[in-house]
């Protein structure tokens, strides 16, 4: 006699196909694509092969078609203003943070020479296309305070 078993995805019951004996979900089609969603998720976490197969795979996409998104949004206005709405909102509460600052230095140290990206102090809290590349060239080591 065939025990009946509760699908993971959706939680109704199910009796198991023969040929599967450890079946966890059921055969609907909604609950298979939450079994190999399930799967995915759950391989990337732990294959770090997997994982990069998938990164270059999908690098390889957007090299190929790399306008879908400008096309989306023109094709689709309502999806473009609730982007641009949803933005707006996140950018209200980041109001005391930077955006997209990943690049700012935190100094461990004094600062040596090299080339510097300046932006002006009052649009540091958005990304900024418009900064200028500034060479600095440290003239003296720093010295100890004197306390």
């Amino acid at each position: 006699m065939k025990s009946n078993r509760f699908c993971l995805a959706c939680g109704n019951a199910f009796v198991p196909l023969l040929h599967v004996p450890r079946q966890r979900y059921c055969s609907s089609k909604a609950c298979q694509r939450a079994r190999r969603r399930d799967w995915q998720r759950n391989r990337l976490r732990i294959d770090s092969d997997y994982r990069d197969n998938q990164a270059r795979a999908q690098a390889k996409w957007r090299a190929g078609h790399s306008s879908y998104w400008r096309e989306y949004r023109v094709a689709h206005p309502a999806y473009h203003e609730r982007d641009r709405s949803m933005q707006r909102s996140r950018n209200a509460r980041r109001r005391l943070r930077p955006i997209a600052r990943m690049d700012v230095m935190r100094l461990t140290g004094p600062l040596g020479s090299g080339f510097y990206v300046l932006t002006h102090a009052h649009d540091a809290g958005a990304a900024k296309m418009d900064a200028w590349t500034v060479h600095i060239a440290v003239l003296s080591a720093p010295t100890a305070p004197p306390w």
